[in-house]
């Protein structure tokens, strides 16, 4: 996309994902965000990545990390590539200019389940976004929470898993959460470098969402694991329902309302209220 004479380019934001090229989610992100007049190229893995958090994985043949063009329904003019890499490796190719130039900024989703809670240390989709803020860069993680209202609530999270399934994703409401996220793009520019916007949609029409608000993380997720079986050398997990009541102001209690939510997180750093007695611990010198 050229500028026009005396206009500043438009600014250039990445698009990936955590549940992979195919997914009907970036497409939708992909192309509200190219309607907006941003320059967008999308890169996501060629096959589910969830729960891979901000890993740095890929798979290498012959010491090439593959990546090939995709065609994006809806969206030819839109370059995309599928490459065997988690998310977060992904941003990290595009920063080096892997993907052209690098972007400005960063926009990962639309999630096929919500991110809510303390439970986004483990999801791809913010993973991607705070590895973007590590190296400065603003980032936006959307996920839409196909868990409620329609299969089931926020409370009752897991218990709608097996129903996923049987729904096809094209009728999950992706236009919403393409709306609101393009919509927080301009509050998003107005926050200091390095700021991650975490933004949860229920799975309803634009017009059956009750409004926007700013809530903090949950201290669980919708969902958690469990044992459901333990033997010689096996171990077998199930994902069931966070019994824990919902937190008055938190995001999992925001999306139980039929609220959007929106919480800003930052890449890991120091805590520096915490001070270490570093005398008291005994270092061994070999010198000595």
């Amino acid at each position: 996309m050229s500028a026009k004479p005396g206009k500043q380019p438009p600014m250039r934001i990445l698009i990936t994902n955590d549940d992979g090229i195919e997914a009907p989610g970036i497409r939708w992100l992909a192309r509200a965000v190219a309607h907006e007049g941003y320059d967008v190229v999308v890169a996501a893995p060629l096959s589910e990545s969830s729960g891979s958090s901000a890993a740095m994985t890929a798979v290498v043949q012959e010491g090439k990390i593959m990546s090939e063009p995709r065609e994006l329904t809806g969206g030819k003019h839109i370059p995309a590539y599928g490459v065997a890499a988690s998310p977060a490796y992904i941003v990290l190719l595009a920063l080096r200019e892997a993907f052209g130039p690098p972007p400005d900024l960063v926009l990962s989703g639309i999630n096929r389940g919500a991110n809510a809670g303390a439970a986004v240390v483990h999801s791809g989709t913010v993973g991607a976004t705070l590895t973007a803020s590590h190296a400065g860069l603003r980032g936006l993680a959307v996920s839409l929470d196909v868990l409620t209202p329609a299969a089931a609530s926020a409370e009752s999270g897991g218990a709608a898993i097996a129903a996923l399934d049987r729904i096809d994703d094209e009728q999950h409401h992706w236009g919403s959460g393409a709306d609101l996220a393009v919509r927080m793009i301009p509050s998003l520019l107005h926050t200091p470098p390095g700021t991650v916007f975490n933004l949860n949609v229920p799975d309803l029409h634009v017009d059956g969402i009750r409004g926007l608000r700013q809530a903090h993380l949950a201290r669980f997720g919708q969902v958690q694991m469990s044992i459901a079986e333990a033997g010689e050398g096996f171990v077998r997990t199930a994902v069931q329902a966070a019994e824990e009541e919902l937190e008055p102001g938190s995001d999992l209690a925001a999306l139980a309302e039929n609220f959007a939510v929106v919480t800003p997180i930052r890449a890991p750093h120091e805590d520096t209220d915490i001070r270490i007695n570093v005398d008291a611990v005994r270092v061994h010198d070999p010198s000595l």
